[in-house]
């Protein structure tokens, strides 16, 4: 019997994205492997350039160093795991555009400190949060091989979500903003309306397939 994505998934991260991901994504993933496992190396690379990224920005701040520097080796990890199964399927990796999807969240980051951390951390929740659920979303229409893999990621990637999450609560209380619940539903309206409306290029946080 196959998981279901609420069976592979915690609740938790599953009220935090407010939309599922479209069955059409799903079919279009499923018809296009390849540039989907390039694109998935390439995001496990950028998550690691981000973690690295609020290191060097942000080095007062000793619980931020210590998750993202774990998370960076993870995602490098990561970024050579699926590198190997290209290797193995003979995939070549190359470069692709970006999708719109992260652009589309820190476009709305506030540009002054102490709420622009707390805004890049956010965002931050959210990528995880919808690559973990996306992996889940996959996982039963996979081959055996993959299906293993991508199950194998679901677990740290929900971890990275949770480290994202209490940091950017964490910094929120210390710097006088209390409650971020507010700014969390905004970036969620702006996640669902990337994650649900029409997109034209296909990538692993692409929006809706447009019909041909």
């Amino acid at each position: 019997m196959q998981d279901t994505v609420e069976e592979l998934l915690p609740e938790t991260l599953l009220g935090f994205l407010t939309c599922p991901t479209p069955p059409a994504w799903v079919e279009e993933a499923l018809r296009n492997q390849s540039l989907l496992l390039i694109d998935h190396a390439q995001c496990e690379k950028k998550a690691a350039s981000t973690a690295m990224s609020l290191m060097y920005r942000y080095v007062d701040r000793p619980l931020l160093l210590t998750k993202m520097s774990q998370l960076a080796r993870e995602e490098l990890l990561h970024f050579e795991q699926v590198i190997k199964v290209m290797e193995a399927r003979g995939i070549t990796y190359c470069h692709l555009s970006a999708s719109r999807y992260a652009e589309g969240l820190r476009r709305h980051v506030r540009t002054e400190d102490p709420w622009r951390l707390v805004d890049i951390l956010i965002v931050g929740a959210f990528i995880e949060a919808r690559s973990c659920e996306r992996f889940a979303c996959l996982i039963p229409h996979l081959d055996a091989e993959l299906a293993k893999f991508y199950r194998s990621l679901v677990k740290s990637e929900g971890r990275h979500y949770e480290d994202y999450l209490v940091l950017a609560r964490r910094y929120a209380g210390e710097n006088g903003e209390g409650d971020i619940d507010t700014r969390i539903a905004f970036f969620a309206d702006r996640e669902r309306e990337l994650i649900v409306s029409p997109d034209e290029t296909f990538r692993f946080h692409s929006g809706m397939p447009m019909v041909a």
